[in-house]
């Protein structure tokens, strides 16, 4: 199913990929399938997780960027970034960056939000930390150059026709609905 998934993505230069958590698989299973179809994508690492042998190790980090891919950070432990204190974080937002800057060997300027949640004041210490991109599990079309992403997560329980469906559906009132309570998350 994820080779099908790949095939319909690639019949749409507009969309772009992007896998969170740094599973091994990414290196393992995706690279692979993304370099056979000629499509690119960004990996977000957990930098608490680089030691983990079912996770993404430095040497992966290296070889997804070397293949033309993006590194960006999830954080340090896959906790939500909302609420945070200070000290945890700096843990989440900068010294995760910095470990997986290392570990990558490449600058880090992009995050995803882990569970997707967040309001102001992480947006505001998110552009504190000097982030370019972030991104959030919010349902709705992105905009190509906003500061924030929203994305369309593809789950077990989609097919290639829900995904097609994700990828050719027009802006309606579910849109709508969803940047609305995107606006309210950064307003509140």
């Amino acid at each position: 199913m994820f080779q099908r998934v790949l095939d319909e993505a690639a019949a749409h230069p507009h969309v772009r990929l992007s896998f969170d958590d740094g599973n091994a698989s990414d290196a393992e299973v995706a690279l692979p399938a993304l370099r056979e179809r000629g499509l690119r994508a960004t990996f977000f690492a957990l930098a608490g997780r680089l030691d983990d042998p079912v996770s993404l190790a430095p040497a992966d980090l290296e070889e997804l960027r070397g293949a033309g891919m993006a590194i960006g950070s999830h954080g340090w432990a896959h906790v939500p970034w909302r609420g945070l204190s200070a000290a945890d974080a700096r843990r989440e937002l900068v010294e995760a960056r910095e470990a997986i800057a290392a570990a990558s060997g490449a600058t880090v300027t992009e995050a995803a939000l882990p569970l997707g949640r967040y309001d102001r004041r992480l947006l505001g210490r998110l552009r504190s930390a000097g982030y370019r991109t972030v991104y959030t599990s919010d349902r709705f079309p992105a905009r190509e150059r906003s500061w924030l992403q929203p994305r369309y997560s593809v789950t077990a329980a989609d097919t290639v026709e829900s995904v097609r469906a994700y990828l050719t559906h027009r802006p309606g009132l579910r849109d709508a609905r969803n940047a609305a309570v995107s606006l309210v998350k950064r307003l509140g």
